[in-house]
């Protein structure tokens, strides 16, 4: 019975075998049963790993303005060596709005594989916009955004080391900040993961003894060292 019915389980074969006169417990039904193998799902670390060059996180955070107005800046972070693929700024989230914001961040044949975001209800429009656009949408687990830690450790730096040092006033100076932070990030700030290198490659200077300047980035409130040519 077991293995004419697979999806039967023990109450149920149970049932049939005294319906056939046979008296035997449910315990021992569940004894005797063929067990059926099944190859073990994925981790989400795993995942993770695997599709490393195939995903692209998307989140959404908050700034308030001086005068009291709640901003939301949305960011799309490609998990390969932590490119900033995207980051649009608007007062009013809308599925609609964030769904443009996916096919421009992604023209022609640029999509990836896998397109990571949680539950919120501005990611409405993005099912059917990864499928029209040979996406696959994948959800995280409700409450847990360490399953989207990329982008979460990404919005972490753009705060710590940026906007909790500023006062934005309007939308439009928030993108200004932001594209000045998202310059040094990408070509200036070096990662751990990336064995200390940024995003961009940067290239090591020769030792050839030349003075060694700082260029001030994201208004000063950081460096980028270059040693100049003796």
């Amino acid at each position: 019975m077991s293995e004419a019915n697979p999806l039967w389980g023990a109450p149920r074969i149970h049932g049939e075998l005294l319906k056939l006169g046979i008296d035997v417990s449910q315990a021992t039904v569940a004894k005797y049963m063929r067990q059926r193998s099944r190859p073990p799902s994925q981790s989400w670390r795993t995942f993770l790993t695997n599709h490393l060059e195939q995903i692209t996180a998307a989140d959404f955070f908050v700034v308030p303005t001086a005068a009291g107005r709640l901003l939301f800046v949305l960011v799309m972070l490609a998990h390969y060596r932590r490119h900033a693929v995207h980051i649009a700024v608007t007062a009013h989230p809308t599925a609609a709005w964030t769904a443009q914001q996916v096919r421009e961040a992604f023209p022609w044949d640029t999509a990836p594989r896998y397109l990571l975001d949680d539950r919120d209800l501005s990611f409405a429009g993005f099912g059917a916009t990864a499928e029209a656009m040979a996406m696959t949408n994948v959800l995280t687990a409700p409450h847990a955004p360490w399953q989207n830690a990329y982008v979460e450790r990404f919005i972490g730096s753009v705060r710590r080391e940026c906007l909790d040092h500023v006062i934005v006033l309007n939308a439009a100076g928030l993108r200004r900040l932001l594209r000045q932070y998202l310059e040094y990030y990408e070509r200036s700030r070096t990662h751990l993961l990336l064995e200390k290198d940024a995003p961009i490659s940067r290239s090591v200077s020769r030792q050839t003894g030349g003075r060694i300047i700082a260029m001030p980035q994201v208004n000063g409130l950081h460096h980028r060292y270059e040693r100049l040519a003796a």
